[in-house]
């Protein structure tokens, strides 16, 4: 009792909460007081379950019945990490053909763009977008029959509660049909690529109620929402019987094979309804167990029962809530601290779902394709690297690999436009491949992302063997950023650009030089690559040093930061630099000043961005990001004003999904930002001494939260 009223009376004093001695954060209640409660049958509601390599999205009814009513809200995607498939390549394209030659501080290199004369080229620049793209691997639902004989549409769902439990990822579906009552109780196992249902219903007595699997085709579309059931000649299923109680179904896709294996308890019949359309009916019982199994390319093993697949979840649940990082506003008088809190802990939910794979996520993770189903590798840090600041840094190693199976196509880029070390590719698959495109291929912050991870690798296991590990990726890339710097003999400096987009993406690359995120970027990760050869024992690299003392300084006009220095009347009201990521901001948020950004001059820059920019054209990071800046910048009621901006895009839905537009329903870099943002705001960064410096000190905040690092 005295631990407690220690712990009130320092809140009360100093205005700010922390974690008393004795008194651990109760979890399980943190973590449940956020399940998710649906009682409609609302298409921006779908729910979740997964475990980071495979996601499996469902209605109101717990499975995958209705994904058409879906399509145009939160589709109910089955995809894997391993899900690949490439239309033929009939007409023998060539990747060569998409690039361009073009002339950049007298360096001619060649880039893979999408200027496509003649129609061949853009053509074959389309192929390239387009393939490989992520598979939706089949659809799992119910088949319900009304007392007419007729199907069971939507509008038939009535009295519906359904809970996600967070603490344990399970799904809770009840609802009636024409008064009959059904209850679908529905898990992911948390290591393999499948889940497992338990319906239910007297209907199912009544041959009423059956499992429906339907497997769409893939369509060419920048969005798949995995509903192609128009192409059924394009693709094969075979189906094969495992005795009463099981079965296989074998696809093949042009030259990609995969399963899906099945099994469930007692008897039951499996019929045909069309082509790629199967029902599984259970006879003479009222609750049917039902498990499922995706793999590539045949099954090894049947799959769990419901029971193992439950106790999977569970267990792998329970120990990720249970280690790591956590966060408690409950105490706060704010009115706001609720719903961050909500946001904090879904967004926990959905990045370890739908992000903590091997390879690096897409931005609507494994829920539906958006560009292809392919990932942007500059949203990889928004991604993954509040893994290690919320102490978590194993699921960021997972995905860290990605960068050594793609380091020769990336030396290869970077070879063939004439500079040295490793160009990471932007817009990827999981083998490293390229992507045309005539933005990605002029974009270079993705280049520093692998040094700042492996830095937050080190420091959360700063051992010699981190350093042997990371070392050939920092090393590469360093040599990549030394030799893209240009010098200029007039001005005796080096330049980023011309040739570059910024990560504001409305720019020209003919034209534009010296961003200022860029800059900033570029000099910390030399840096930091430079601590790493220390730390190993090595000599200072010399080039690196010279492009770190030489670097040319951010760009200014009347006293405020430019878009860039090649930038006119960046903040005029016309300006056509007032759109997009306010990026001008980036330049110290993830990033610390290290003498380089002037702190002033970044503040009076923070007030004119507020004042002018369009706020209708952003993205759901640049709000965590914002507040990011504004705590290093000693402004935590900005902070807290920007993670709340009143824009559609920082909508953050029921099921914790940041909402972008009808496009991009779901986008998760702005659930990966919000944690990043969260940490530091609360656990601070290097030379911080004030504790939670991101929340005011005005005494309607009380923060209790353990496990969270320090950025840089």
């Amino acid at each position: 009792m005295r631990v407690i009223y220690a712990c009130v009376l320092l809140t009360t004093l100093l205005g700010f909460g922390t974690t008393c001695l004795g008194q651990k954060i109760n979890r399980q209640a943190l973590v449940k007081r956020h399940n998710v409660t649906m009682t409609n049958m609302d298409t921006l509601g779908a729910l979740t379950v997964g475990n980071g390599k495979f996601a499996f999205t469902v209605d109101a009814t717990g499975l995958q019945s209705f994904p058409e009513y879906y399509a145009n809200g939160v589709p109910l995607g089955t995809e894997s990490e391993w899900g690949w498939h490439s239309f033929p390549n009939a007409a023998g394209y060539n990747f060569d053909s998409t690039l361009t030659n073009f002339n950049f501080n007298n360096k001619p290199g060649l880039y893979a763009t999408q200027v496509a004369s003649p129609e061949r080229i853009k053509k074959a620049v389309d192929y390239f977008r387009q393939n490989p793209h992520r598979l939706q691997l089949g659809n799992i639902g119910l088949t319900i029959i009304k007392k007419d004989q007729t199907t069971a549409l939507p509008k038939d769902i009535q009295q519906i509660h359904q809970e996600l439990n967070l603490w344990t990822g399970e799904i809770n579906s009840s609802f009636t049909v024409e008064g009959e009552a059904v209850n679908v109780i529905t898990y992911s196992d948390f290591n393999k690529d499948g889940i497992a249902v338990k319906i239910t219903s007297e209907l199912l007595k009544e041959n009423r109620i059956a499992v429906r699997i339907r497997f769409p085709y893939p369509t060419n579309e920048f969005k798949d929402v995995g509903v192609n059931y128009q192409q059924p000649d394009a693709h094969q299923t075979t189906m094969v019987k495992l005795g009463s109680s099981g079965a296989v179904f074998s696809r093949v896709l042009d030259d990609y094979h995969y399963c899906l294996n099945t099994t469930w308890t007692g008897n039951a019949n499996i019929a045909s309804n069309a082509a790629h359309d199967y029902s599984i009916a259970p006879a003479d019982t009222n609750v049917f167990e039902f498990s499922a199994e995706f793999s590539s390319p045949v099954p090894l093993f049947k799959p769990g029962s419901f029971d193992q697949v439950k106790n999977s979840s569970l267990t792998g649940w329970k120990k990720f809530w249970s280690t790591g990082a956590a966060v408690d506003l409950s105490g706060s008088k704010d009115p706001r601290a609720k719903e961050l809190e909500r946001r904090i802990v879904l967004s926990q939910y959905l990045t370890r779902v739908q992000c903590a794979g091997s390879f690096p996520p897409q931005e609507t993770g494994l829920t539906f394709n958006s560009w292809f189903g392919k990932p942007h590798m500059e949203m990889y840090w928004w991604h993954a690297a509040h893994f290690a600041q919320w102490g978590r840094t194993p699921l960021l190693e997972n995905s860290m690999q990605w960068y050594f199976t793609a380091f020769d196509g990336a030396e290869a880029i970077a070879k063939r436009q004439g500079f040295e070390g490793v160009r990471w590719q932007k817009m990827t698959d999981n083998n490293g491949g390229e992507t045309a495109s005539s933005i990605g291929s002029f974009l270079i912050w993705q280049q520093p992302h692998v040094i700042y991870l492996s830095e937050l690798i080190y420091r959360d296991k700063p051992s010699a063997a981190t350093l042997q590990k990371y070392k050939k990726l920092i090393f590469a890339t360093a040599d990549f950023m030394a030799s893209f710097a240009h010098y200029d003999s007039v001005t005796h400096r080096y330049n980023l650009g011309k040739g570059i987009i910024p990560a504001q993406e409305s720019f020209d690359p003919a034209e534009t030089f010296n961003s200022p995120y860029e800059l900033a970027y570029w000099r910390w990760a030399l840096q930091t690559a430079q601590n790493w050869r220390k730390r190993l024992g090595m000599p200072a690299d010399k080039k690196w040093q010279d492009v770190i003392d030489k670097l040319a300084p951010m760009a200014q006009e009347s006293g405020l930061y430019k878009a860039a220095e090649s930038a006119v009347d960046s903040y005029s009201p016309n300006s056509k630099y007032l759109n997009d990521h306010p990026a001008v901001l980036a330049a110290l948020s993830t990033l610390p000043a290290t003498g380089y950004v002037d702190v002033a001059t970044m503040k009076r820059t923070y007030a004119k961005i507020k004042q002018v920019w369009h706020w209708d054209k952003t993205w759901g990071w640049d709000f965590p990001m914002i507040a990011m800046t504004a705590t290093r910048l000693k402004q935590p009621e900005e902070a807290l004003e920007a993670l709340f901006k009143d824009v559609t895009t920082n909508t953050y839905l029921v099921n914790g999904h940041n909402y972008q537009d009808k496009r991009l329903t779901i986008y998760l870099p702005g659930n990966g930002s919000l944690l990043s943002a969260i940490a530091l705001m609360c656990a601070g960064y290097d030379g911080n001494t004030e504790k939670n410096p991101g929340f005011p000190k005005n005494g309607q905040w009380v923060l209790r939260w353990e496990g969270l690092k320090k950025l840089p």
